[in-house]
């Protein structure tokens, strides 16, 4: 089972994955793109980083907005996967 992050890595989160907002047991972020076209193609690239990593966010995308929120459900929180996952969707965004 994959264990939570203690009090000292939740603690690092706002240096680790700084555009991500702590929210319980969740990472969060809004994500805005040129239009619909644009991101749906960046689901569709963090769909395959999360498939790759299997860890799959909870999503919701209306028009150019798309929000995520990322929490580890077979450990009850945040775990280790949700910031590897996080890092990686914010690699997407620098490329």
């Amino acid at each position: 089972m994959i264990a939570k992050l203690d009090a000292a890595a939740r603690a690092a989160l706002a240096n680790d994955v700084p555009a991500w907002t702590l929210d319980g047991e969740h990472l969060r972020r809004s994500f805005k793109f040129k239009d619909f076209s644009a991101a749906w193609g960046f689901m569709n690239r963090v769909a395959l980083l999360a498939e790759a990593q299997d860890h799959h966010p909870e999503w919701f995308n209306v028009y150019n907005r798309v929000d995520i929120a990322l929490t580890t459900h077979d450990a009850g929180g945040l775990s280790a996967r949700d910031v590897k996952l996080a890092k990686a969707i914010d690699a997407l965004m620098a490329a």
